[in-house]
């Protein structure tokens, strides 16, 4: 009975201090204005109410803006997502240099988190997945990336907004709190040394280019103009490129197998 007391205070006091740090990290590095400031992607998650959240982040990068844009322009485009690259890139690394085979972001690329629904070249980026199913909840999603200049620095936002509706959308919710929060501030914060150390830099002496498209990334993307890289069927690409083509930023080119995303 002793041990059994023991184990329930231990998962207690765990599942508090993961509570703790998980509403400290949902605004890590962000300030007040910076938090309840408007974003594009504000407007999508309309309709009747729903569980929501709202994770405001933001780092300050000691380079201009025309070295930290082509990070952003590529995250998750076939370079990777720069966090924890064991449990979200399949253990590849991602790219530690601009890749030379990677196009120009357009509004219907498509990828696992959703498909590019607005673009301001050199500041802006918001990624948007309308409708995908978690543990018996229908879930939206909006990535809103935001990059200003400061002086010779750079200011980097990125806002992960969310809603759920079905099943058990708090406890859905609450996970993708959880996961999120732990994987955030490691993406930031390597976006912020890959700029700072390299610049916008097109080769890795050390990582050299394969011309493997699932070199960097192993969760697959969709370009609008129907070329893909990463691997094969991994994730959701294939479905947020159909919701691309509904929402008529591109074609169903997107739909033939293979492609070298060059």
């Amino acid at each position: 009975m002793e041990f059994l007391i023991i184990a329930a205070v231990l998962v207690v006091v765990f599942a508090i201090a993961a509570l703790v740090l998980t509403l400290r990290a949902m605004y890590w590095g962000a300030t007040a204005d910076e938090c309840s400031m408007p974003m594009p992607g504000d407007a999508y998650l309309t309709g009747p109410p729903r569980a929501s959240v709202v994770m405001t982040r933001a780092v300050t990068i000691e380079a201009p803006t025309e070295s930290v844009w082509p990070w952003l322009a590529q995250l998750g485009r076939g370079a990777g997502w720069y966090s924890y690259d064991l449990l979200d890139n399949g253990a590849k690394m991602s790219a530690r240099h601009v890749v030379s085979w990677i196009p120009t972001p357009r509004e219907g690329d498509a990828s696992p988190i959703g498909y590019l629904r607005r673009i301001v070249p050199g500041s802006g980026l918001t990624w948007w997945a309308n409708g995908a199913p978690f543990l018996g909840s229908l879930t939206r999603l909006v990535v809103d990336i935001r990059l200003t200049p400061e002086g010779d620095h750079s200011r980097l936002l990125i806002r992960n907004s969310g809603d759920a509706t079905g099943g058990l959308p708090g406890l859905t919710l609450g996970l993708f709190r959880f996961i999120d929060s732990a994987m955030a501030r490691r993406q930031l914060l390597s976006i912020k040394e890959r700029a700072e150390h390299f610049g916008a830099r097109n080769s890795d002496p050390d990582h050299p280019e394969t011309g493997a498209q699932n070199q960097y990334q192993y969760w697959e993307v969709v370009y609008r103009s129907g070329e893909r890289a990463g691997t094969p069927g991994k994730e959701r690409a294939t479905t947020w490129h159909r919701a691309a083509v509904e929402a008529g930023l591109t074609t169903d080119a997107g739909n033939k197998e293979g492609g070298s995303g060059r």
